[in-house]
């Protein structure tokens, strides 16, 4: 007898499932996946490559790892686009999302597998800029200290959140192909609001804090933000160079951008998550492909 009326009260009250528990899980499954291996093939192949190019090349260092930083921080459009993208592709493929929509809470579950998503990114930020800043240490080409590329990783980071909210919408509402060719745009759009790929680098400009219409398009902070990251250190640590007679005039307006694209990056992310959530909650799959 209690036997039924324990299995009575489990079918009454399913297993409860929390965020963490759902994010352990995530990350458990992820190891296993290969896009561990991409994400950290990725993160060597950019760090090694700029790092041996910067040690060795006539440009300024410090301006060389700004550049450096909006090149990484523009590609995250497209890389959050194709991650996201694959992932609930491969959700789809496995029993149309059911290990989402099926979850006792789909809700945490989805919070879940964003996170992790984005644990998996930023990681993968941190992983490249350190190996960046390691090499051009060990050649004796490190102009900036190590709080720039600190701050820098936090600011490609926090860039990164409403990537992955706005990809995994587009992932699960439009399919894979929506949120690689919005990633696209995002790169495109990225570039264009620091005046172009390395402009920063030719010009001896700190193109990361240049006011920019573009900049308050979200798709562009994580450049703006990583490369402020880098600009902060250039201008508290007085770089020689092209850069020497700017710096004073610059710091305020470095300091000022990024309190306000990091306070509006903050902000919608966390709006952004929180509606992605709701959303999910009475989302039901159409055989949407990609």
């Amino acid at each position: 007898m209690s036997r039924s009326n324990g299995a009575a009260t489990a079918l009454v009250h399913p297993p409860h499932m929390t965020f963490f528990r759902a994010l352990r899980s995530e990350l458990i499954r992820m190891r296993t996946s290969p896009l561990v291996a991409v994400h950290l093939a990725c993160a060597v192949a950019a760090g090694a490559a700029c790092g041996v190019y910067f040690a060795f090349a006539p440009w300024d260092p410090a301006q060389g790892a700004d550049a450096y930083a909006q090149f990484l921080g523009a590609l995250m459009p497209l890389m959050a686009g194709i991650v996201c993208g694959l992932a609930f592709d491969a959700e789809r493929a496995a029993g149309g999302l059911a290990n989402l929509v099926g979850a006792p809470s789909k809700r945490s579950a989805l919070a879940a597998k964003v996170t992790a998503l984005y644990l998996a990114g930023a990681a993968t930020l941190a992983i490249a800029v350190g190996l960046f800043a390691a090499i051009l240490a060990g050649a004796g080409r490190n102009g900036l200290g190590a709080a720039a590329y600190v701050w820098c990783a936090v600011g490609l980071a926090l860039g990164s959140a409403p990537l992955y909210i706005l990809a995994s919408w587009l992932a699960l509402r439009f399919g894979r192909n929506a949120a690689i060719g919005v990633g696209a745009v995002g790169l495109l759009l990225a570039f264009f609001s620091i005046g172009g790929l390395a402009h920063g680098l030719m010009t001896g400009e700190l193109t990361g804090a240049y006011p920019n219409i573009l900049g308050l398009i979200p798709l562009t902070w994580t450049a703006r933000l990583g490369s402020l990251g880098v600009e902060n250190g250039i201008v508290s640590c007085g770089a020689t160079g092209q850069l020497s007679n700017y710096l004073a005039s610059a710091a305020a307006q470095v300091h000022a951008q990024t309190l306000f694209t990091g306070g509006l990056c903050l902000m919608l992310a966390a709006a952004a998550f929180a509606v992605l959530i709701m959303w999910f909650g009475r989302f039901e799959e159409h055989g949407i492909r990609a």
